[in-house]
This record gives structure tokens, C-alpha cells and sequence, in this order.
């Protein structure tokens, strides 16, 4: 492991949480994710910063052509310079910046070591070779943006449809690749064929004349079969998927897409045990892509790295994964909402968070997209939408339209969070022949959509004390459960230091690990779906249901296995752990579908 790298990185959260993180955190050498979804927001970032540091800015309006991958490579732009210009500076001026090169240091995992080697430097060479072992070993965390696949709306002018390089994903993809950046998009949310073909088009997806990547791809997948299938996908056209990263299909922040049934354990498992096969089958495959382009083919495979996230929470959970797992680092999301200096958050917001129990934390239906949704009770867009039901006008003004999906009743695609859309559903639900019971279970659960486009970048807005373009200022926060065990607002360091078990965060507080609490997710999501697919008599979910069942019986096998291997080194992970796998069984035995 080097000494000067973090074996954790800061995932993109919601639309606005993490959307400056790097200018924050990556010249301290720390990794992060900014969602390059909402273009709007972006720009008034760009404006922000550049008034912040006294640079020339020009606002890129709508009637720009191309505003919006414009906007996206303009911010990554801005982004970039700020971070590289942080970091000379600190190499300049090191002398002067004892501080900062100090907390650059205490950081890192093995900071001892590495401020070891900086003073016998000091003390024993000139100061070119001082600066030129910094820039050597001061690098830079990477500056990496995700686009969720399936956002992807068709766009218009004048009425006319554009073409399809101008839909939302499509147009973010352009804006990265035509930044200045040297870093990876994660691409999440399942397979769009069309948005992977578009990265064709970029020839900083290809490898140079050295065999480097300057633009990486990180896929985000829930289980193996994923990654081989889009790895050779891409592969096939050229494209290399650097890093996969593993999440855990429930306990994890924002949209939950449930596996099969597969637990996080046996997941990592497989991609510890297949890595090299997964490796090996792509790269003969992307062998043949490169040769179709006329390019030229690699004495070897470019790197691959194995990553996972969702509901990490200690430093002895932290070193299993990447020890037991081989992982190359471990991503740790919602505990950083408590931490001011590293993202966006409103005070109210930030209060609700340090305050919520883990009854507060619950699997919502708030997603237009109709993908399960972590969420949080008390969050002050839940607020909105019970106003505009006291008031009889369920719905929100749909503006942004960045999660338009719907088609049920139009031509063009709507928001089953707006009022368009709930008019004619909440009428449909009405003059239907359910019983009084399911019209209003239907109805809670369609009324409990809320606008994420805004809800999701309302907290940097009122964070930073922007103006928005909207007077609703409800704000929708998307936190896995584990945020649930953090009591305290914290700075950058007492986090990194938790993560690295320099101090324990969470001492005296009860918390399941990461594996059981999983595993309790899906039970429960289980049970949800079993009374739900018996209510409607959906003979095809009950088939998926019994192979769930199974599949989570074979995880909790692995786990006990797991566990007795771990039994006498494990402290806080394995109590009570068998006891509750058992109890898991029984209930799981209990379930007849």
C-alpha cells in the first residue's frame, strides 16, 4: 500500500451534496465524486467560485448552443485549476505552509511514516529535491463525476426533438469528456447501449501512445454477471473499465437498486475469487475492440480496480473489506453529511441528520423513477408535500425535468412527482374498482413522490446562500441508514482519523455491522414485497420471491462460515453475529411464498 494514498474515497451524493467536495478535500490528497446531472446548479457553482477567487467568469446561458456540456466541462474546468493550483502552491511554498503540508500528512493512513521521510529530507537535501519529492508524493485526490445512465431525457427547441447527442446524459458525458480533467466517470443506475456507444466518439477514452488512459470508466454494479456482461460490452468498442465498484443493493445512500437477494459478502467474494478471469475474458476482447479502431494493441491489461460501498462505518470494517476482500479502496458516503467542510449541507439539515435514529431512516418511495429511495423522516421537502395535501394540490411544478420518464398520459415524458402527472393518476386511483383500503395505500404511495431535482440541490443552495429560480426551498436528503449511528458534527480530520482508527466516533453506541444490517434490510424487503405480490396475486413476483428467499439463506451461510474464520481476531463485528444470523434463518424458514 503507498504511504502517500487514502484507502477511501467520497461517493457522489445526491445531486448537490458533493458538488465542490474536490475543491474542498482533493488537495489534501482525498478522492471524491461530483454529480454532473443538474447543469443549472453547476453554473451557478462556477459563478460562485470564480467570484471567490477573483476569477473572469461568463455566464454560459441556455441559448448557448450546447449549454449544457458547455456549463459541465466550464465548472470541471474551474474545478481542476483550483485543486492543481492548491496543491503548487503548497509544493512552492512549503516553507511557508507548514500547516497545511502538516495536515496534508496527518491525514494519510501512515502518516507517521511519510512525515518521517519529509523531515530527513529537510534535514539532509537541498530544497529542489524537497519540492520535487513533494510533487512526487503530494498528489492530488481524483476529481471524478458520475451521470446516472438512465437520465437521459430527450431534449427540444423550437419544439423540435434534438439530436440524440443533446440528451441529458449524452450532453454530461461530452461536458467531462471535453474538461481538462484526467479522471474517471462512474457510470451508475444500470445499462443505457446508447450513452456507452456515445463514448466512442472521445479519443481520451483510448489509450495513448504510452498505453495511459487519460479519461477512465468506473462502472458501479450490484453483482458479477453485471460487470463481466457491460465489461465486454465496452471492451468490444475499445473502451476499458478501470474500476468496478461493488454497492450494497439497500444499504447504501439514494436510489437502492435490491439485488436479487445477493448479499454484499458473497458479492465481494466473487470478485475477489473471478478478478482475474474477469480481467483476463475483458482483455482479450478489448484486444479486438482496439484492433477495429486501428489501434494499437497493449502488451497488457490497463489496471483494474475492485472498490465497494454502503454502510461502512468503522475502522475495523474498513481494514476487513480491504484485507479479506483485496479491495483498492472502500468508499464511505453518508457519515461525511456531518461534515461541513467536506460537503453541502443546510443547518437544518445537518441537525435532522445528527439527531435521526435509525426508526427515523427508512426505504422510501420518494423517487419519480420508481426505484426504492433512502431516506430520512422530518426532511423539509416531506414538509412541502404534506402542504400541498392539506391544501388539495398534490404535486410540484415540474421546472428542471431532469427525471421525466413517464408516458402514461402524454407524448412527451413527465414526472410522476408532478402535478400533471398525480391530476390524472389520483383521478384514475378514484374511479377504479380497488377496495377504500388499496385507493388510499395507492394514493400514500403516490403522493409521497417528491421533486428531487430540486430537493436534492435545495441544501447547497441554502448553503451557500444562493439565489434559486424557484421560491420552494424544501430540501430531500438522502442518507443510507448507517448515518443513523453518528451522533456528532465533525471536522475533516476526526472522520479521516475514525476511519483510520486513530479514534473511535461511535464509541458506546450500539450499531449491527455493516453484513447484519444488510441482512436485515433485506429480510424486510422481502416481507414488504411478499404481502404486496399476495395482495395483487402477481404469480411472476412470487417466483422471483422464492429465489430471493433462497438466495439469502446462501448468504447467510457464507456468513457463518465467514465469521468462525474471523472469530478469534474480530472485536466489534462479530458480537452477537451468530445469534442473529440464526435468528435470520428462523425467520426466513418462517416465510412460506
Amino acid at each position: 500500500m503507498n504511504l502517500n494514498r487514502h484507502t477511501f474515497s467520497i461517493p457522489v451524493m445526491g445531486l448537490g451534496y458533493t458538488i465542490d467536495t474536490p475543491v474542498r478535500v482533493a488537495h489534501l490528497g482525498i478522492s471524491s465524486v461530483i454529480s454532473i446531472v443538474d447543469d443549472i446548479l453547476i453554473e451557478k457553482m462556477r459563478e460562485l467560485y470564480s467570484k471567490k477567487f477573483d476569477l473572469p467568469y461568463q455566464t454560459i446561458t441556455s441559448k448557448v448552443e450546447d449549454f449544457r456540456a458547455k456549463r459541465i466541462a466550464a465548472y470541471l474546468n474551474l474545478v481542476d485549476k483550483l485543486v492543481n493550483e492548491k496543491i503548487d502552491d503548497l509544493v512552492e511554498n512549503f516553507h511557508k505552509k507548514e500547516n497545511e503540508i502538516e495536515k496534508y500528512f496527518e491525514l494519510l493512513p501512515n502518516s507517521t511514516q511519510i512525515r518521517e521521510k519529509f523531515n530527513h529530507l529537510l534535514e539532509n537535501t537541498s530544497l529542489q529535491d524537497v519540492k520535487n519529492w513533494l510533487r512526487n508524493n503530494l498528489k492530488p485526490g481524483s476529481i471524478d463525476v458520475n451521470i446516472m445512465t438512465k437520465l437521459d431525457k430527450a431534449n427540444y427547441k423550437d419544439n423540435e426533438q434534438l439530436p440524440i447527442e443533446y440528451n441529458d446524459a449524452h450532453a454530461a458525458l461530452r461536458g467531462f469528456a471535453t474538461s481538462n480533467l484526467s479522471s474517471s466517470i462512474v457510470l451508475s443506475a444500470g445499462m443505457n447501449p446508447r450513452l456507452y456507444s456515445y463514448l466512442e466518439n472521445f479519443s481520451d477514452f483510448y489509450p495513448d501512445e504510452q498505453g495511459q488512459l487519460r479519461k477512465k470508466i468506473t462502472l458501479k454494479v450490484s453483482d458479477f454477471r453485471s460487470a463481466m456482461v457491460q465489461g465486454r460490452f465496452l471492451a468490444k468498442k475499445g473502451i476499458w473499465i478501470s474500476e468496478y465498484r461493488i454497492e450494497s443493493g439497500l444499504n447504501c445512500g439514494g436510489h437502492a437498486f435490491a439485488t436479487q437477494g445477493y448479499l454484499l459478502g458473497p458479492i465481494m467474494q466473487e470478485f475477489k475469487d473471478k478478478r482475474q478471469e474477469l480481467i483476463d475474458s475483458t482483455f482479450s476482447v478489448y484486444q479486438s475492440g482496439l484492433k477495429d479502431k486501428g489501434l494499437k494493441e497493449l502488451d497488457q491489461a490497463p489496471e483494474v480496480k475492485i472498490t465497494a460501498q454502503g454502510g461502512v462505518g468503522t475502522h475495523e470494517e474498513h481494514q476487513l473489506l480491504l484485507d479479506e476482500y483485496q479491495l483498492d479502496s472502500v468508499g464511505w458516503g453518508s457519515p461525511f453529511m456531518l461534515v461541513p467542510e467536506a460537503c453541502n449541507i443546510d443547518e437544518k439539515s445537518l441537525e435532522l441528520l445528527k439527531n435521526a435514529g435509525e426508526e427515523d431512516m427508512y426505504l422510501s418511495n420518494a423517487s419519480p423513477l420508481g426505484v426504492h429511495f433512502n431516506n430520512v423522516r422530518g426532511a423539509s421537502q416531506q414538509e412541502a408535500i404534506q402542504n400541498y395535501l392539506k391544501e388539495g394540490k398534490p404535486g410540484f411544478p415540474c421546472t428542471k425535468k431532469y427525471l421525466v420518464f413517464n408516458t402514461e398520459y402524454t407524448d412527451k415524458p413527465i414526472c410522476t412527482a408532478s402535478k400533471q402527472y398525480l391530476r390524472k393518476k389520483l383521478k384514475e386511483v378514484d374511479e377504479s374498482d380497488l377496495t377504500a383500503e388499496r385507493k388510499q395505500a395507492q394514493k400514500a404511495k403516490l403522493t409521497e413522490k417528491e421533486c428531487l431535482c430540486e430537493g436534492l440541490t435545495n441544501s447547497t443552495y441554502l448553503a451557500n446562500g444562493l439565489p434559486t429560480d424557484s421560491k420552494r426551498n424544501g430540501v430531500s436528503i438522502c442518507p443510507g441508514p448507517n448515518i443513523a449511528y453518528f451522533k456528532q458534527v465533525v471536522s475533516l480530520k476526526e472522520m479521516v482519523d475514525h476511519i483510520y482508527g486513530r479514534i473511535n466516533l461511535l464509541k458506546d453506541i450500539k450499531r449491527p455491522n455493516l453484513f447484519v444490517k444488510e441482512l436485515k434490510m433485506y429480510v424486510e424487503y422481502l416481507e414488504n414485497n411478499l404481502k404486496e405480490a399476495r395482495e395483487e396475486q402477481d404469480d411472476k413476483q412470487l417466483v422471483y420471491l422464492r429465489k430471493f428467499q433462497s438466495n439469502l439463506k446462501d448468504g447467510i451461510s457464507y456468513y457463518q462460515q465467514f465469521f468462525k474464520k474471523y472469530e478469534a481476531k474480530l472485536q466489534e463485528m462479530k458480537k452477537d453475529v451468530f445469534s442473529e444470523l440464526e435468528a435470520f434463518t428462523k425467520k426466513l424458514d418462517q416465510i412460506s411464498i
